[in-house]
């Protein structure tokens, strides 16, 4: 098998649960030092893919090899590589930040030489510093977040594991933690993230969209985004969504999709059958605001794949 040294290797990673298949024969390399998205929404297999390539949950079929280390063969062996960061990360509600932090250095076995400056860069980076005594239970979402990355960072990882790591954060932190993010993949970590976001998935260097457990596409988010070659607008009317429906409808229209109160409209042709679209909206009492061309996003293009591909 070619593995990619520093990077994981999925070769037909496949998972079931009983008679439900929850990830099915993913393959596909994460090259070292980048920021990989595994991006789709809830029941995808995010966070299924995500346990088995940290060895917490064997894979059915199939393997990941993680900085040249089978982790069907050697799952604990893994582990000394990779930094997992879980949506329920194991916080200890009653200890302080530090306890917390140095809980983790000790299950590790970090050096207690090293701890120190270790230490001062995590507080640094995080914003933790003044909070050092304040008990976990009592931080807020985001900062619980940021302690659990420091706690997932206090031996060096070579890869880190996030599975939806600013979910329930607020927009300020969530901005925060891709700072950290970032200046991680900067200084050579290889970050393999999932997220049910999609505007997130567009500060990843290459995403893999994931629908039903099955890779949809997989590339950098600019050429997906490129790979829908439609012309869209982008409209908002007095009832978006019964103006949704009825656009649904109409001759001329692909697919509809309400993103808040404005569509994102797929045309099956150009923007010059937009006018007639237009007409049919007015004749049935909907009142369009406003309507202009529109570059699509991925989320536009994830939308379009998973409706093209339902039975």
């Amino acid at each position: 098998m070619n593995t990619v040294t520093g990077g994981i290797s999925l070769r037909k990673l496949s998972r079931q649960f009983g008679d439900v298949t929850a990830v099915e024969e993913l393959t596909f390399d994460v090259k070292p030092g980048e920021l990989f998205g595994l991006v789709g929404p809830d029941g995808a297999g995010k966070t299924t893919t995500l346990r088995m390539i940290a060895g917490v949950l064997p894979a059915s079929s199939g393997d990941a090899v993680v900085n040249g280390i089978s982790v069907t063969r050697e799952p604990e062996g893994v582990k000394h590589h990779i930094a997992y960061m879980s949506q329920r990360f194991g916080l200890y509600t009653d200890l302080t930040v530090q306890e917390n932090i140095s809980f983790y250095a000790d299950l590790y076995q970090v050096p207690r030489a090293q701890r120190p400056k270790r230490l001062e860069r995590l507080y640094a980076f995080s914003n933790l510093g003044p909070f050092v005594n304040r008990l976990a239970g009592n931080l807020s979402g985001g900062m619980k977040q940021k302690l659990s990355l420091c706690c997932a960072l206090i031996h060096h990882p070579d890869i880190l594991l996030l599975d939806e790591p600013t979910f329930g954060v607020d927009p300020i932190s969530r901005r925060d933690l891709w700072l950290i993010i970032h200046q991680l993949v900067a200084e050579g970590v290889t970050v393999f993230a999932s997220t049910a976001y999609l505007d997130e998935a567009e500060r990843c260097d290459r995403v893999a969209l994931l629908d039903a457990g099955s890779v949809i596409a997989l590339d950098t988010p600019q050429q997906i985004q490129s790979t829908l070659d439609k012309r869209m607008m982008m409209v908002q009317t007095s009832q978006p969504r019964s103006a949704r429906d009825i656009l649904r409808k109409t001759p001329g229209v692909e697919h509809a999709a309400l993103f808040g109160d404005k569509i994102h409209v797929t045309l099956e042709t150009d923007d010059r059958d937009w006018p007639a679209i237009q007409r049919h909206l007015h004749d049935r009492d909907i009142d369009v605001r406003q309507a202009k061309p529109w570059a699509p996003t991925l989320e536009d293009v994830f939308i379009h794949l998973v409706t093209k591909s339902a039975p």
